[in-house]
């Protein structure tokens, strides 16, 4: 079967100007999707106010110009303030932090995906982040878009698989950090080439999903 990765082109700028505000993501540290996808403590991906775990199998197509960077100020739980533009804009002029901001205004950066396949087809999805190892993985999938773009501009959308990798810290332990694994390129328009029959067929049955709480 064939996969779309279809973005609306309604006031989107110009393909050629992505390398530009892509790369200052790696100096600096949209829109939202429908669900809010993270990464948990355990290193599982999981989205939405249930936290519903992403199958393994799926792939994810990567809006290249929703990257978005900025501030978020959280208190207990709850975002107080949050203050985000498109990466091609500067950062937002700051005023003072929320009173009961923990960290006050801590930088994110962040971006919108489109599953493209199993139970979670079509839908859309916001990842934002303020981690050290979250930022460095948006950066990269930043930087390799723009090295992308600067090559081809004609397939700017990267297709990709969420996985994970960890550091080991010396007071909280095993650390998750998020991945994001280019698999192929595709255009705005989206057309992935047809998957070959037989892998389709050696594809398992999806498992039950499994809702990890908060």
């Amino acid at each position: 079967m064939s996969n779309l990765a279809t973005f609306s082109s309604a006031n989107l700028p110009a393909v050629s100007t992505l390398s530009t505000a892509l790369r200052a993501l790696e100096q600096g540290a949209g829109t939202a999707g429908t669900v809010i996808l993270k990464m948990d403590k355990t290193g599982h991906w999981v989205f939405g106010a249930d936290q519903t775990e992403v199958e393994d199998d799926a792939t994810w197509a990567v809006n290249p110009f929703s990257f978005v960077h900025g501030y978020i100020a959280w208190g207990d739980g709850e975002v107080l303030g949050e203050k985000m533009t498109g990466v091609q804009n500067p950062l937002p002029e700051l005023d003072a932090a929320p009173a009961d901001a923990r960290r006050g205004w801590e930088t994110q950066i962040g971006m919108s995906l489109k599953c493209l396949n199993g139970e979670d087809k079509d839908m859309e999805a916001r990842f934002t982040t303020t981690s050290v190892g979250g930022k460095k993985a948006v950066q990269a999938l930043g930087v390799a878009i723009a090295t992308q773009v600067e090559k081809d501009q004609a397939k700017p959308v990267a297709i990709v698989k969420l996985k994970k990798d960890h550091y080991v810290h010396k007071s909280y332990g095993r650390i998750y950090t998020p991945v994001f694994e280019i698999i192929d390129w595709v255009s705005m328009d989206g057309a992935v080439e047809e998957a070959a029959p037989e892998a389709e067929a050696e594809a398992a049955p999806a498992a039950g999903r499994r809702r990890r709480s908060a």
